[in-house]
């Protein structure tokens, strides 16, 4: 499989992007990528977000990743818009399944034991914990994570510059999902991208340890 590890430790921050205008595509993926953040996922919760997966790709040094993908056939259309990864809000076998055997990086969406054991079966050992702040947080990924020292985990879902930090400094966690690096007032609707406004938060979250 593709090798999502290598993804997920790009930068400490993977932004989870609502891509509403295709026209802002393209400087939000360039301001992201200027700031120190290459691992871009577009969530497909918009009409024009394949679209806007193929926009992005077009930006030297961005890695354009797919999220909220349910199913294989929606697996197979952000793999022709070009995504190089797939982030899902859970984990069926069907999906996971599919994803192997199309080569992609993979990252599903966990919340139990259960989860990580049936991801396992399948071979894999990286997750999305989520939504995380409302699984009990790091104190619940926490224990989750001691009983699957193998599995590295991303949690997305209510992280924030001030809880990243704390998440980031366990070793299980690879890096964090979120939407503050590219906030609704940086891209006000039908007008331009705050481009330096995003790329200086995208630097902040990059510098963040880990």
């Amino acid at each position: 499989m593709a090798n999502i590890r290598e993804f997920m430790e790009a930068a400490p921050v993977i932004p989870v992007l609502v891509v509403n205008d295709i026209d802002q595509a393209l400087p939000l993926a360039e301001a992201l990528v200027a700031g120190g953040l290459p691992c871009l996922e577009v969530t497909l919760r918009t009409p024009c977000a394949l679209d806007a997966i193929r926009e992005m790709a077009k930006v030297p040094g961005a890695i354009v990743g797919a999220g909220t993908v349910l199913n294989p056939e929606q697996l197979d259309s952000v793999i022709e818009a070009g995504a190089k990864f797939v982030v899902s809000p859970g984990l069926t076998e069907n999906l996971g399944k599919a994803a192997i055997a199309n080569d992609i990086g993979f990252l599903p969406g966990i919340a139990t034991a259960a989860d990580i054991m049936r991801g396992m079966d399948l071979g894999l050992s990286h997750f999305k914990f989520f939504p995380a702040e409302a699984n009990g947080g790091l104190p619940a990924l926490k224990a989750l994570a001691a009983p699957f020292h193998e599995a590295r985990f991303c949690p997305t879902g209510g992280v924030s510059p001030q809880n990243a930090p704390d998440y980031l400094a366990h070793p299980s966690i690879l890096c964090v999902g979120g939407s503050w690096v590219a906030p609704g007032d940086a891209m006000p609707a039908g007008g331009p991208v705050d481009k330096a406004k995003i790329e200086a938060l995208a630097r902040e979250a990059a510098a963040l340890p880990r």
